[in-house]
């Protein structure tokens, strides 16, 4: 499952234990990008603290495993390079299925050759809002369109860019995204602006 994850949140979560179960796979990999080519430099938050938020976030769940590849490989993220990695770690018969948004495969055709990304990994395409996977053989051609899956996605209006934003002006961000990214953002004071740091979390008690 690839993606900034930036931050991560309960709907990447649920999406991946959804596909899990679906597909009945053995575990989900969640590999934050390193620098992703599609977005300017400076735009995401830096590689560290995204794949340590998607530690936290993951640690309860076994089949649940964050990877370094993209991170640790220098230069721009291209998800063709990372499964065949992948494919190279694990072994030529391994089937490899890859999640994603509705918005990024919709844009397929632009990324590093779409084709070869569509032969190694069975593409596993996720509902978002605004995004009509609907036009998948309009945009991508009918051979292509056959490639992909297309699920439903649990909670899919939370976003991280909604969290962000949130973040940025002192809201609260709890039950979007699990309690030790919250605090984790909080500590690093991630996403504030103008020095406006993320809501704290509050103990109560009962």
């Amino acid at each position: 499952m690839g993606g900034t994850f930036d931050p991560i949140h309960f709907a990447h979560l649920l999406i991946a234990e959804d596909v899990r179960r679906r597909f009945r796979l053995p575990r989900v990999l969640f590999m934050p990008s390193g620098s992703p080519p599609h977005k300017d430099e400076g735009e995401v938050t830096p590689a560290e603290h995204r794949y340590i938020m998607a530690l936290l976030a993951t640690s309860d769940n076994p089949h649940f495993e964050v990877s370094r590849l993209e991170i640790d490989r220098p230069g721009p993220s291209y998800t063709i390079d990372t499964l065949r990695a992948l494919k190279a770690e694990l072994g030529e018969g391994a089937q490899i299925y890859f999640v994603t948004g509705a918005d990024a495969v919709l844009e397929i055709l632009t990324w590093r050759r779409p084709d070869a990304i569509l032969d190694e990994a069975k593409l596993v395409a996720v509902h978002r809002p605004g995004f009509d996977l609907a036009r998948l053989d309009e945009t991508l051609g009918a051979e292509r369109a056959s490639k992909i899956t297309v699920i439903e996605a649990p909670l899919a209006n939370i976003s991280s860019t909604m969290i962000r934003g949130l973040a940025a002006r002192g809201e609260s961000i709890r039950y979007l995204t699990p309690r030790p990214v919250i605090d984790y953002i909080r500590k690093h004071r991630l996403y504030r602006r103008d020095g406006v740091a993320p809501e704290p979390f509050e103990e109560t008690t009962t």
